[in-house]
């Protein structure tokens, strides 16, 4: 078709079908609304006829017909009685400026971010399974979901979705379904000691959310918080987004330093801490230091938000009493997930509030974003309530303490002289120190030399902020499986031994 333009003209496309996505009619849709809005077909052109278009095309007619009615539809085309369709004059989007690919801007060119937004956008992504390899990574904090109890999982939600109540359809408390309130106050006040009732329990979609709803609510910019170093980088990077003033206070073998914190920053609003059992280093907060903590926070009208991470995976004796339950001030926020417990997509966390701060919690929580999403809440609640948490998580401790046990064997038999490991009472994670040449090169070098076999080893002074910093390798062992243990070892052993 030659095109010709001017009253009654027939306009010529140059259109190819067949190599994109969908049915012919939706490429042929696509391509004319493209036309259209690039100027290559202007306001007022006619079409051809549907018979010669799907004529050029090698289409049938009904392909042509669908295409350019969902044009009219939306209203690029409009047809007029007898004279066939045309390019609207009156058009639904404005015609963009096409900007040649070769001329784009480099990545992140010219935007200005703000100062909080420059520290989010530089947070380091948690490591995560390196995927298409054959050796399994030792990637921190990842769960064994093997043997999660998916079927019964499925059942839960069948039975409160198959005639749901009108609050899980229209969204309900801002701090979440009733019943997981419940389920989650009786949980912690068995297993954790945790002093809560329902009313103080809300519902959230994790640990940066809990920790980001806890500085909206209580943290003006400029506040000083103490963060422990190391720590969570996600965590951290939570805390700077409320542009406040970081003290990092150092952590040792009894947990962090509460006198070091009070030389920095005496007045501090928020220490944010997890003392049953710390990231990255795996320490235990002491009684002594649990104690001088409290004394300080009540001193300085400061709160104290504690994330009592791992705590269900201890192997040895009871699980620690939370810093909570030795609050008698009502200065503790206490903050949980069960993304470890059961799989980390579930994205559900509790947040345990003062008596006094209830109220402002749950105004806080509407006003971000109205309500928790509801869909898993019910399922959840049940699980909890029938047993199913309790033995899901009685197998998770005895599987992961095996696994650690099997991990330090391997790595004496293979890792002798180039990582040292030592046994941890609790946890997902263990701290491997290089030893001798190895001791010599930065582990952040260990680390991408490992990563480019396969083997996720995160540095341990990667956590760290500041100049001091220890040397290590953070070997998570709960996700890999027990016949790809060793070979991931031997693996590691010829990477450190290269």
């Amino acid at each position: 078709m030659a095109r010709r333009r001017g009253k009654g003209s027939l306009v010529s496309l140059a259109i190819r079908l067949g190599a994109g996505e969908g049915s012919l009619s939706r490429q042929l849709y696509l391509a004319m609304r493209a036309a259209i809005l690039e100027g290559r077909l202007g306001a007022g052109d006619r079409l051809p006829a549907s018979r010669v278009l799907a004529a050029d095309l090698g289409v049938s007619r009904n392909t042509a017909l669908a295409a350019v009615d969902q044009l009219v539809s939306e209203g690029y085309l409009e047809t007029r009685r007898g004279s066939g369709s045309y390019v609207a004059r009156d058009l639904p989007d404005a015609r963009p400026t096409p900007v040649p690919t070769r001329h784009a801007p480099a990545a992140g060119a010219g935007l200005r971010l703000s100062r909080r937004g420059r520290g989010l956008a530089a947070t380091p992504r948690s490591a995560s399974a390196v995927r298409g390899r054959w050796y399994p990574c030792f990637a921190p904090g990842v769960p064994d979901n093997s043997d999660f109890p998916f079927t019964l999982w499925a059942r839960l939600l069948a039975r409160s979705w198959r005639h749901p109540a009108s609050d899980l359809v229209q969204g309900g408390d801002p701090a979440g379904h009733p019943d997981l309130r419940k389920a989650v106050a009786d949980y912690l006040r068995q297993a954790r000691g945790v002093r809560c009732e329902a009313e103080h329990v809300l519902i959230l979609s994790g640990i940066r959310q809990a920790v980001d709803l806890t500085c909206r609510l209580l943290l003006d910019p400029g506040d000083a918080v103490w963060m422990e170093n190391p720590c969570h980088a996600g965590v951290r990077a939570a805390i700077a987004a409320a542009a406040v003033k970081i003290a990092d206070v150092p952590v040792d073998d009894d947990g962090i330093m509460v006198e070091r914190g009070i030389a920095k920053a005496p007045k501090a609003r928020l220490a944010c801490v997890a003392p049953s059992h710390q990231y990255p280093l795996g320490v235990v907060l002491s009684l002594q230091r649990r104690l001088q903590l409290l004394a300080w926070a009540r001193e300085a009208q400061a709160w104290i938000l504690e994330d009592d991470y791992d705590s269900e995976f201890r192997y040895e004796g009871r699980p620690l009493a939370t810093l909570q339950s030795l609050d008698s001030e009502g200065r503790v926020i206490y903050v949980g997930s069960l993304s470890k417990v059961l799989f980390p997509s579930l994205r559900i966390a509790y947040l345990v509030a003062p008596p006094a701060l209830v109220d402002a919690f749950r105004q806080a929580r509407a006003a971000i974003d109205e309500t928790p999403p509801m869909t898993p809440q019910p399922a959840l609640a049940a699980f909890f309530a029938e047993g199913h948490l309790a033995a899901h998580v009685r197998r998770q401790r005895k599987r992961y303490a095996e696994r650690q046990a099997r991990l330090l064997a391997l790595a004496e038999r293979h890792l002798a002289g180039k990582l040292e490991l030592a046994a941890d009472p609790a946890g997902l994670h263990l701290v491997a120190r290089p030893l001798r040449a190895l001791a010599r090169i930065p582990d952040t070098e260990l680390s991408l030399r490992l990563n480019a076999a396969g083997i996720v080893a995160p540095a341990l002074s990667s956590y760290y902020s500041g100049g001091r910093r220890q040397s290590g390798l953070l070997l998570g062992y709960a996700a890999v499986p027990d016949a790809l243990m060793e070979p991931a070892l031997q693996r590691m052993a010829a990477v450190l031994g290269a």
